[in-house]
């Protein structure tokens, strides 16, 4: 990448290279700076999979705008503070995102598909140990965690929505925040806030960003429509670009980074209903129903006794970035590509293709973004089943959960009791996969 470091005091440019760059009082630094504060070592300017990043040396610290930073993610125009020395980031590259994997390969698809599913059947044995049923719910679960999406489970109190993202988050390598949703819940409760903070020898104070919850990977917002839009939107830029921004710094989540956002269909007194900007950062709206009799036979027996409630992490961190990859490698065909354009834009009334009844029923449709998530769950259904070929049966298999909260039905179809449900349904019926191939 094109960038550099550029020192405002003086005018000093210091290119940056693949092996980053050096900044301290010590002259075998890349970058030699000198006044108070500034310590032999001071900080470290590094490549990252997406841009740069500048980070402290212990005992040190970075200032923006007056707050002390241990790190900072560079972005073209960046200005901070280092001692007295002031300088500023430039790059001609934007990178506006990249897999951390981009270019690399599997040696051999099949067999990572076939590592795949044994992973997959030990997280399903150690999650039903604890969670009786809902298999349907947490292989939609999976498919969005492979495939980078968030999930929105909606469904009665007491279906064990909580205690399955919890078990899950427990069989993975990973770490796991809840926050409990409520009308007095603000913004910098889940992102973080600046505190002020004094440094004990020199006096000096600045503020330091403290992190919210919202800093792990796995986030359970239990009953995120009983909190005012203002903190709803706190998590539009979380969800879709994995990063925090404050006061002009810019933090990245950690990866993967995961919303599993439960809501509760019954109760709506003192609700606010998610805008539909942020119902489409969700890959799934996932329904959760009722156990068979034999389950729920099953749950009270083992409820109501002295059971072990603890599970093994039997998935790494790094396994899952692997099969995130593996995900995206699998190929499409083309005839898969035209069933799941034609399913979309079928959704939509004013589209010539859209059947009279959608022109009806329908006020606004799915936009591009429930095609990529259909594209996405049909791999993801086909790698849960450890095959590579993916066909229109596994887009239809998430097509609902991907589709339903993309559709607002009209006056005319809430009039004949017909919702975004029963508007999927016929849409898969009537747009033939044979059409399509497949």
């Amino acid at each position: 990448m094109d960038a550099k470091l550029i020192c405002l005091d003086d005018e000093r440019e210091f290119p940056l290279s693949d092996a980053g760059l050096s900044i301290g009082s010590d002259t075998n630094c890349d970058a030699v700076l000198t006044g108070p504060d500034i310590v032999a070592q001071h900080a470290q300017v590094s490549p990252t999979v997406d841009g740069w990043e500048l980070r402290a040396r212990p005992g040190a610290s970075i200032t923006v705008d007056g707050r002390s930073l241990d790190h900072l993610r560079l972005e073209h125009g960046d200005e901070f503070a280092i001692g007295t020395a002031t300088l500023r980031f430039e790059s001609s590259v934007a990178v506006i995102e990249r897999s951390p994997m981009a270019g690399k390969q599997f040696k051999d698809v099949d067999q990572a598909l076939g590592h795949f599913k044994d992973d997959i059947n030990k997280v399903r044995d150690e999650v039903g140990r604890i969670v009786v049923g809902q298999r349907e719910v947490l292989d939609q679960v999976l498919a969005a965690l492979f495939c980078g999406g968030h999930c929105l489970l909606v469904g009665a109190p007491g279906l064990a929505k909580t205690l399955l993202v919890r078990v899950l988050a427990g069989t993975l390598d990973l770490t796991a925040n809840r926050v409990q949703f409520t009308p007095d819940l603000m913004p910098s409760d889940i992102t973080g806030t600046d505190v002020l903070e004094e440094d004990k020898v020199s006096g000096q104070r600045s503020f330091r960003f403290r992190k919210g919850p919202l800093f792990t990977n796995v986030l359970l917002a239990d009953e995120i429509n009983r909190t005012p839009p203002k903190t709803q939107a706190a998590l539009l830029e979380a969800m879709q670009e994995r990063r925090v921004s404050t006061a002009g710094i810019t933090y990245d989540l950690p990866r993967p980074f995961m919303v599993l956002a439960t809501q509760n269909p019954i109760e709506q007194e003192g609700t606010y209903p998610l805008p539909e900007a942020q119902l489409d950062r969700f890959m799934f709206n996932i329904a959760v129903d009722y156990p068979s009799r034999d389950e729920e036979r099953l749950i009270l027996l083992e409820t109501t006794a002295d059971v072990d409630w603890t599970v093994r992490r039997v998935l790494s961190s790094k396994r899952i970035a692997r099969y995130q990859h593996l995900l995206r490698l699998l190929p499409i065909s083309d005839h898969v590509v035209d069933y799941v354009t034609a399913l979309v834009r079928a959704t939509r009334p004013d589209d010539p293709t859209a059947p009279d009844w959608i022109k009806r029923w329908v006020r606004w449709g799915a936009g591009p973004r429930a095609g990529q998530y259909l594209l996405l769950a049909a791999k993801a259904a086909a790698a849960l089943d450890g095959r590579a070929s993916v066909g229109c049966a596994d887009v239809r298999k998430y097509a609902k959960s991907v589709l339903r909260h993309r559709i607002f039905p009209s006056f005319a179809a809430a009039s004949e009791k017909v919702d975004a449900n029963s508007i999927v349904d016929r849409l898969l019926a009537e747009v033939k996969e044979a059409d399509y191939g497949g």
